[in-house]
């Protein structure tokens, strides 16, 4: 499982023009789901991503995670997180989780998340436009299958 995290001031996801999720201070997140994800991966993902310490403490340092400043999550499905560009010019997404296997994924993901903080969310698999004002900036890659 791989996420693209960004910590943001603000952030929404629109589908067809209208709003479908929005947040003010959190992470977004572009979650990408493989082909040999498991639970497991969601677990790691999941507490990885609620507990980085990557916002500002009293003193401007990064010491407080999402749930210490009681921030907010943009959840959105990304599959092209899975590209693979090392032949010719146009990606190969064959790393990618097939639907069927990636949604109940990511739904399970979202779940997990709600029980912690806010969540809003895209859609899976929809054409989105996601707007947004990365804080710092900081981006943040984190793949389960490179955890140490």
């Amino acid at each position: 499982m791989r996420a693209l995290v960004q910590r943001v001031s603000e952030a929404q996801v629109s589908i067809d023009e209208k709003v479908h999720g929005s947040i003010n201070a959190g992470l977004v997140v572009f979650l990408g789901i493989g082909e040999m994800d498991v639970d497991d991966d969601l677990d790691y993902i999941v507490k990885k991503i609620t507990q980085l310490r990557i916002f500002s403490d009293e003193m401007g340092k990064m010491n407080k995670s999402l749930i210490d400043i009681e921030g907010a999550l943009l959840i959105v499905s990304q599959f092209t997180l899975y590209a693979s560009t090392a032949k010719g010019t146009r990606p190969s997404f064959i790393k990618s989780a097939k639907p069927d296997m990636a949604i109940p994924l990511y739904e399970k993901f979202i779940a997990k998340c709600e029980r912690l903080l806010p969540v809003s969310t895209g859609v899976f698999g929809a054409d989105m436009k996601v707007s947004l004002v990365n804080d710092g900036p900081v981006t943040i890659w984190i793949d389960s299958k490179e955890k140490k």
